[in-house]
């Protein structure tokens, strides 16, 4: 008799069932830092399970930079934050920055 006890969760339900039911193809999951500071301490719970979801179900983790106020943001901000997710084991699939997309937007 076995005493092991599989971990998990309603995100990881919602993941399998969506997954089963072929609602969604793959999972991508993202974290949306604002380059205008360094990480604090809430920062990681975030990577960390968004980067563990997207390993854990064979989908996309994507680092997306929500730069819409270029008056506070600096590129010394961008190089810590990447440098702090790949510390935390969160290897992105994609970066992108919102900026690029302002057309679309307005």
């Amino acid at each position: 008799m076995s005493n092991e006890i599989n971990s998990s969760n309603f995100i990881r339900n919602i993941i399998i069932e969506d997954l089963e039911s072929k609602k969604h193809d793959e999972i991508i999951t993202r974290f949306p830092p604002e380059p205008n500071g360094y990480l604090h301490i809430g920062h990681p719970k975030s990577i960390v399970l968004n980067s563990g979801l997207a390993k854990e179900f064979n989908g996309k983790f994507n680092l997306r930079f929500d730069d819409t106020n270029p008056t506070k943001e600096d590129t010394e901000y961008v190089d810590s934050i990447k440098e702090d997710v790949k510390w935390l084991g969160g290897n992105w699939d994609n970066i992108y920055f919102a900026s690029n997309y302002f057309d679309i937007m307005y």
